[in-house]
Order: C-alpha cells, then structure tokens, then sequence
C-alpha cells in the first residue's frame, strides 16, 4: 500500500508538531486494516520540498512506533525523500539512535531503490546488512553462516539484535509455525 502525504502540505511544505499529529491520525485511518502477512507500507514524500523534524516525529515516527508497538503486519517506510526532509530525517534518527528504510519509487508504487538510513550501532547495521545480503535469514542460520566471522556463533545473541531491527521496523519478521525468519522491510 502507498499512501501520500502530499494532501496535507501547503506549498509543498509540512510543518508543525499539529499538523503532523492530525496527520498521523489520518494515516493510521488510512491502514487500519492490517494486512495478514507482514507487508511493506510506502509513505510517499513526492512533491513535497520541506518537511520538520518536528512533523515527521508527530506524524511517520509516530506512525512507525505505533505499528511497530502493536506488532502490526505493516512496516512503514519512506519514498522520494528529499535532500532536505532527508536532514530533518537525520536529526531524528540521531536524537532517537534509530533507522528507517528510505527508498524511491514510482508513481505505482513499485520499489526501485532502498536503504537503511540512521543512526544504529554498528553491531545492528551489520546483522542488517547480513540479512539484506541472505535476502532471508533466522538467527541459526546467521550464526552457522557468519558466526565465527563476527565472532558471534550462539544464535540467541543473532535473536536479540534481529529482534531490535523489528522493533525499529527496518526487519520484517515472518512467522513460519515456531519459527521466525527475517528479511529487510522493502
């Protein structure tokens, strides 16, 4: 699903702690019917020139704690980002330690370029960038693929820090029976 936050600028601007709040409420309408298997939700930025930290905390960071919060199938990420609200992206994920996926896409909403953006530790960014390049992975698999190569080799170590990338909703976390794998959120 792809929603646009275009309706809500003026001048191609989205600014405010109030405006991104009715904003988030407005989006959280928009996907309230959550999907039955883990799903990537676009929120599309095309258009729009400038939009503040503080927006973007009221109203996607919002959207993303709160869907990641209730382990909802939907795993927002963030398309045709500007320069510009890349910053004020960047202001937030610093203050917060956190990470978002970014990516460009077209008018269908199909997904032609992604990346993990923020600021994690690099404990995290590397065990993403693992499952990124796996495409999908589990925490045993992690551990006899690259266990003694990040000298890391007990698989309870790989759950928590794949479980800390779901919860930062840049993993999507795929139930099979007991079983949880793991891939990237686009």
């Amino acid at each position: 699903m792809k929603l646009s936050v275009l309706p809500y600028a003026i001048d191609g601007v989205l600014a405010g702690a109030t405006t991104g709040q009715k904003v988030f409420l407005s989006l959280l309408d928009d996907c309230k019917a959550a999907p039955s298997t883990p799903s990537v939700l676009i929120i599309d930025f095309a258009g729009i020139q400038l939009a503040t930290a503080s927006f973007l905390r009221e109203s996607v960071f919002a959207l993303k704690d709160h869907m990641r919060s209730r382990a909802s199938n939907w795993y927002p990420v963030f398309a045709n980002v500007s320069p510009e609200i890349e910053e004020e992206f960047a202001i937030l994920t610093q203050a917060r330690r956190d990470a978002v996926i970014l990516c460009t896409c077209d008018e269908c909403g199909v997904v032609v370029e992604h990346r993990l953006f923020g600021d994690l530790d690099p404990k995290h960014t590397r065990t993403f960038e693992l499952v990124a390049r796996e495409g999908e992975a589990d925490a045993g698999s992690l551990a006899d693929i690259y266990g003694i190569q990040e000298e890391l080799q007990k698989p309870t170590a790989w759950n928590n820090r794949l479980k800390s990338l779901v919860e930062r909703g840049v993993l999507m976390e795929i139930s099979k029976g007991r079983a949880k794998t793991y891939r990237p959120a686009w």
